[in-house]
Parts: C-alpha cells; sequence; structure tokens
C-alpha cells in the first residue's frame, strides 16, 4: 500500500510545482509516482486550505508545529520564540488565537490563518446584521463614522465581533459593490464638502462702546481657562438667512454639553438676555458659573441678564473667535441641522430641542468618545 503524502510533503509539492518543476521532477525529488504528485497538485477545496504556503513575513506550518513541541515541554513563550527566530508577542498572540496552550494544534492553526488572510473577505457589516442595523441608527442619529467605531469598542468591550474601523463605515456607504449600509445615509453624513472654503469675516461686530459696563475675558477667573470647573459656558449666535433669523447656542467648556436658544425675534438684546436666562434656569446652580460672549450688540443688556441670574458675563477681545474655541467648534457641528443660508426661523422650540438630544447624545473625542450627557452627569455627581 503507498503512503499517503504527509501535509509537509504536500506544501513541498506545491512549492516546487511554482517554481516550475515538472510533475515527473517533483516526483523523483521526493521518492513519489506522477499520479500522487499530480493528486497533490489538485486539492479540495478543504485541503487547499491546509496546504497554504504563507510568505516569510507569516508563520510557516513547521514554525507552528515548533510551536506546539515547545508547548508540549512546557518551554515558556520566551523560549519558544528564541527557537523559531520570531518576536515573543507574535508567538503568545499564535497560541492565544488558536486556544491557548491547553489546546493549541499546529494544523488546525494553520488551516485557520489561511482562511483569515483570503481575498476578498466578505464585508463585516455584511455578515453581521447585529452589527449593521445599531451603525444605522447610530448614523440616522448624525454620528459620525469615526465616533460609531470608538463608542462600539466601549458599549461591547468584550465582543470583538460588534467592532468595526470607520473606514469600512465609509467604505459600505460610498465604494461601488459594498452597499451594505442604506445609500441614503450618506446624507447623515457631516458637510460633505469636496474642499475648504476660507472662512472670512461676515460682518462687523458690535464695538465696545455699544455695550456698557464690560468685563473683559482677562478678568475670568483662572478655574475657567483649565476646564476643571463645569458650569462656565460660551455662547454665541448662528446667524441665518440674509441675517434675519438666528439661534443662540451656548456650550458648556468642560462637557460640551450645548443649549439653543430659540430667537423668534432675532438679535434683539432684550430677547437674547430672555432666552439665555431660560436657559440658564434649566440647569443646576452648580453648573451656572459663567458666560463668555463676542462683542457683539445682541449681549447689550447683559446687566439685566447678570442680575437676574446671578452669573457673570465675559467678552472676548474683539475679533478673537479662539477665546471661545468649544462654541465656535460647535457652531461648526451645528451647520449640519442648522445650514448656513437657511432660514432658522422655521425652527421651532421642538426642533432645537431634539437637535439638543442629538449633538449631546453624540461621544466626542475630546471627552475620550464619552458623549456630553455622560460627561455633564458624571461632573454633577462629583462636583460640590
Amino acid at each position: 500500500m503507498v503512503k499517503r503524502l504527509s501535509l509537509e510533503e504536500r506544501i513541498e509539492v506545491q512549492r516546487l510545482h511554482k517554481a516550475g518543476h515538472s510533475r515527473n521532477q517533483i516526483a523523483l525529488a521526493l521518492s513519489r509516482d506522477w499520479m500522487t504528485v499530480e493528486l497533490a497538485l489538485r486539492p479540495t477545496p478543504q485541503t487547499k486550505e491546509r496546504l497554504w504556503d504563507p510568505s516569510a513575513a507569516r508563520l510557516s506550518l513547521a514554525e507552528r508545529e515548533e510551536i506546539r513541541v515547545g508547548i508540549a515541554r512546557d518551554e515558556s513563550f520566551s523560549a519558544i520564540a528564541e527557537g523559531i527566530g520570531r518576536a515573543v508577542s507574535t508567538v503568545s498572540r499564535e497560541v492565544k488565537a488558536n486556544g491557548g496552550r491547553a489546546r493549541y494544534q499546529a494544523a488546525r492553526a494553520h488551516t485557520r490563518a489561511a482562511r483569515c488572510a483570503r481575498r476578498p473577505k466578505a464585508p463585516k457589516l455584511a455578515t453581521l446584521p447585529e452589527l449593521r442595523d445599531q451603525v444605522e441608527v447610530w448614523l440616522r442619529e448624525t454620528w459620525s463614522p469615526q465616533q460609531i467605531a470608538r463608542r462600539l469598542r466601549q458599549e461591547y468591550p468584550s465582543d470583538p465581533m460588534m467592532w468595526v474601523s470607520h473606514e469600512t463605515i465609509y467604505q459600505s456607504l460610498f465604494v461601488q459593490g459594498r452597499g451594505e449600509l442604506k445609500r441614503e445615509l450618506t446624507r447623515c453624513l457631516r458637510s460633505g464638502r469636496a474642499r475648504r472654503h476660507h472662512r472670512g469675516h461676515g460682518g462687523a461686530k458690535g464695538r465696545p462702546d455699544v455695550i456698557p459696563d464690560m468685563v473683559m475675558i482677562a478678568d475670568r477667573p483662572a478655574e475657567v481657562a483649565d476646564r476643571a470647573v463645569p458650569g462656565h459656558w460660551e455662547g454665541d449666535l448662528l446667524i441665518g438667512q440674509n441675517k434675519g433669523s438666528v439661534v443662540g447656542t451656548l456650550v458648556e467648556r468642560s462637557t460640551r454639553y450645548v443649549l439653543l436658544l430659540h430667537l423668534p425675534k432675532g438679535k434683539n438684546a432684550q430677547g437674547v438676555a430672555e432666552a439665555m436666562a431660560e436657559a440658564i434656569a434649566r440647569l443646576p446652580a452648580k453648573l451656572a458659573r459663567s458666560v463668555t460672549w463676542d462683542q457683539g450688540r445682541e449681549m447689550a443688556k447683559h446687566k439685566d441678564f447678570t442680575i437676574a441670574t446671578g452669573i457673570p458675563v465675559y467678552f472676548c477681545d474683539p475679533h478673537s473667535p479662539w477665546q471661545r474655541g468649544s462654541n465656535e467648534n460647535t457652531n461648526g457641528l451645528l451647520r449640519q441641522f442648522l445650514p448656513k443660508g437657511a432660514d432658522l426661523s422655521v425652527f421651532s422650540r421642538a426642533d432645537l430641542d431634539e437637535i439638543e438630544r442629538k449633538l449631546n447624545g453624540r461621544p466626542r473625542e475630546t471627552l475620550g468618545w464619552l458623549k456630553p450627557c455622560e460627561k455633564l452627569a458624571e461632573l454633577i455627581a462629583v462636583t460640590p
């Protein structure tokens, strides 16, 4: 009875064939007959993975056998790695991914590695409905692909099958033939601009002499600058169509939590002061310590606001929007919902509440991928 080729011999047959040797030459080199070599060159789909001959960058079957022998001898990963000339981390990951020291088998590990290396692979979002559904839910909540990718790792820390990279999400939305996600979800992404535009000054701001009794940002308490103490807010206006409609914005510096001011009467200073007071009244006292604003005419009634609420207002230097960096960044995010040139007067208080909910419920990189609402709750719990 003719002895069957071992797995190592089958791999050698494949290697010699790829090198250009004929079947007769291979048979002679292995002391086998021609038909045995022929059968080895026509493997079934199941044996193709076992016959996989990887590049030098990957572990070979022989190296995996050495790992198995080292485990049987109860050698450390360091000793095994030194014996096969690989990094300790390579050996450690290999064993961990294939059942650990108690269950490691070289042939099974080699087959698994071959299967994982196959291209093209089925896209993850196409094969995992639960993951795809969760991604779609958050896209509809206007989360960015990066926010989704980071948040998945936080909510499913022990389930890698529920992890996906932001690049995979983008490819699923944009690449032809990879429509695992509904194409209409592209409208839920951010600005979509193909290039950046120069952001010049949109118009003259109010001069200091039209706002009496201003307290400048230089006199603001030091605790505001380091963001350690919550309750310090930055404010501004989003301007709509023909500068005839506005929405006010307040952003908490520590948590990036957003409050939107409904201003149906436009930039009327009295209306702005009343809307600010109404928004601040919704907060616990320890979350309302100060407000920083530009030198716009809409703040002419800042003293009335301070008298009504006890909250001081500090003013930025002229033409210095970076002194309200959190607010400027948030206003950019809000343009996804309140586009430039749109008539902002059509947005009701209920509409603004929904926008608040979406933005405050979206994870932020600057918060370690926490949501502003989560960060706010965390600070409320620890702030005296």
